[in-house]
Formats: structure tokens, C-alpha cells, sequence
């Protein structure tokens, strides 16, 4: 068993599922207390206080062995938290007014934060996406917990554009200091142009570095995204999610028309809705532009391929239960 250093007694004061020495090692304290070892030779090997080996002692003692398991950190009671008649109150008088935090706060002396978190517990929308005059919901909020996912593969695509800065030769600020990156100011080295496809379904993704986002590009890269696609098993794109740039809009047609995909625009201003490739644009930042210093421009497009390699193949991920985008594509 690794030893663990010691640390604070504190630490251990709640049994949660976040503490540094887990239920077997508890048990371990135990038994070595019962086979009549001292509790700082105990604390000593294990590598933690000789507090922490009373507390599991007298707790095992006092509960027995459910006594040694995970449970809440909640407090049993919480004297500050604001009383529920005034917690019913502030969720009356925000339906009968319709007003703020701030409004709210001098009319019931009730600070405007508790007030926010109030309301926030109380799951009341913000004023914003209500009518003024009847108060009922009129607009979605932008953050909503109802996530939507296609069925299959190819039913609908996500496409967009990332524009980064390119990497002057010997890198930029990122590699030298933002003193030295001020005086490269007047280095013009423009732009890279990071064209993203990725499936609605299988999250597989797509992204390709081209020099600028005019018709004819954004057309021959969807001709290649979906010659991409087909290579793993994405036989036909049924949708296609854009924004409303002016490319998108008047050069797609032919290349969707032989591809037999209609084109979804999503509202302008609304990226959100144009969700999946705009977190993949962020894991691009994250994960790859950002991930290291380049030293050129060239370094870093020559990082892509590997790194989507690595993506669509080995990465986890959060939305598909911690697996990559290539388990939804494996033949059945």
C-alpha cells in the first residue's frame, strides 16, 4: 500500500468520497488498533495524524464498520441560511412585481445576493426571458438541462470557423514574454482559418487549416469533411448547422446538393445553438493551439493531425460516457 504524507486533521473530520485515505485503508487502522498497535505507529504508516487514527477508532466503535464508509459532508443544520418564510416571500413578491434583486432587496432588507440566491434555488427565470406584462416565459434561457442528440450518425453535422493568429517564426509572446510579443506588433503575420465539421451523433470531428474563409474554400473543405466522414462509417449527412456568414449562405449549395444534406441556419447572434462545434473549437484552443509553445507557425499546423488522431480515437469524452467519438462508429 503507498504511503500517503500526512496532513491536517481537519481533513478528515467528514468521511466523503473526496478524502485522501479510502474505506480499505480506514479498515487497515482498525484492525491494526485491535491486533494492538500503538496510534502513532498506526499514524506513521499509514501517513496520516494521529487525530485522524482516533477518529476512525472511536467511529468504528461507536457505529461499527458502516461507521468507516463515505457519506455527506452537509451540515445536519445550516443557522444562517435564510428562513423559509422569507424565502417564500421573496418568490411571491418576484411573481406579483416582476422585479430584480436590487428592488427586491430594498423593499424586504434582505441582501440583493441572498436575494439572487434565492431566487436561483427557487429555479425562478431571470426577467429577461419573461413578459413584461404577464410575467410568463416567453424565451428559452441560453444554459437550459434539456440536451438534445441525434439518433444516428450523419443526421445532423455542426459547422463553423476559428480564426487564430499565426505564430511568427521563433514564436510570439506566448514563447518569449508579452514584452517581447508587444515589439512584434508591427510583424504582420496574419491568420489561419481552423474550418470544423463534427457529428451531432458520434461527436466525431473534422478540422482543417486553411488560409482564408471565402465561398470556395468553405466549399472544397466540406467536400473533404465529408469524404472524412465516410471513411468512418458516415455514409450519408442528412443536415448541415451553420451560422449565417455570408460563405455559408450563398457557396454550400452545390457541394450540399450532391451530398443530398439541407442546410439548418441557426438565429442570428445565437451561437449557442451551434453548440457542439463551438466546444470543439474551445477544446481546439485548449487542447492543441494552446496546449504548448510553438515556436512557428508551421509547428503548430503539423500538431493537428496527431492530435485529431488522438481525439477521435482515444480521448474521453464527458458526453459520450468517457468514451471516444469512434466506439458510435464501430460496425455492428
Amino acid at each position: 500500500m503507498a504511503c500517503l504524507r500526512p496532513t491536517s486533521d481537519r481533513r478528515f473530520s467528514c468521511p466523503t468520497s473526496n478524502a485522501r485515505i479510502t474505506y480499505l485503508e480506514r479498515m487497515l487502522i482498525v484492525e491494526r488498533y485491535q491486533n494492538g498497535w500503538p496510534k502513532a505507529h498506526i499514524a506513521s504508516a499509514i501517513g496520516v495524524s494521529r487525530k485522524c487514527v482516533s477518529t476512525w477508532v472511536a467511529r468504528s466503535e461507536d457505529e461499527g464498520e458502516a461507521g468507516l464508509r463515505d457519506r455527506s459532508s452537509r451540515p445536519h443544520t445550516m443557522p444562517t441560511r435564510t428562513a423559509a418564510a422569507v424565502e417564500t416571500r421573496i418568490v411571491e413578491l418576484r411573481m406579483l412585481e416582476r422585479r430584480g434583486p436590487d428592488w427586491l432587496a430594498a423593499e424586504l432588507e434582505v441582501p440583493a445576493r441572498t436575494l439572487s440566491r434565492v431566487l436561483g434555488r427557487h429555479q425562478m427565470p431571470y426577467l429577461a426571458d419573461c413578459d413584461p406584462m404577464t410575467g410568463a416565459v416567453v424565451r428559452s434561457p441560453k444554459a437550459t438541462a434539456v440536451r438534445y442528440e441525434r439518433h444516428r450518425p450523419g443526421e445532423l453535422v455542426h459547422m463553423d470557423i476559428k480564426k487564430l493568429g499565426r505564430i511568427p517564426d521563433g514564436g510570439g509572446w506566448r514563447a518569449h514574454g508579452r514584452v517581447a510579443g508587444n515589439r512584434n506588433r508591427d510583424v504582420r503575420t496574419g491568420f489561419d482559418y481552423v474550418h470544423s465539421l463534427v457529428d451531432d451523433h458520434s461527436r466525431l470531428a473534422y478540422p482543417e487549416i486553411l488560409p482564408d474563409e471565402k465561398g470556395v474554400t468553405c466549399a472544397g473543405f466540406l467536400t473533404r469533411a465529408a469524404g472524412y466522414s465516410r471513411a468512418h462509417r458516415i455514409d450519408r449527412i442528412g443536415r448541415m448547422m451553420i451560422d449565417n456568414a455570408w460563405a455559408y449562405k450563398h457557396s454550400l449549395h452545390g457541394v450540399c446538393a450532391e451530398l443530398g444534406a439541407n442546410q439548418v441556419f441557426i438565429k442570428p447572434h445565437c451561437p449557442w445553438q451551434n453548440g457542439k462545434v463551438e466546444r470543439l473549437n474551445r477544446t481546439l484552443q485548449s487542447e492543441w493551439a494552446y496546449r504548448q509553445v510553438f515556436t512557428s507557425n508551421t509547428e503548430r499546423a503539423g500538431a493537428l493531425a496527431p492530435w485529431l488522431e488522438y481525439y477521435n480515437t482515444r480521448r474521453r469524452d464527458s458526453a459520450l460516457g468517457g468514451l471516444p467519438p469512434i466506439s458510435r462508429l464501430q460496425p455492428t
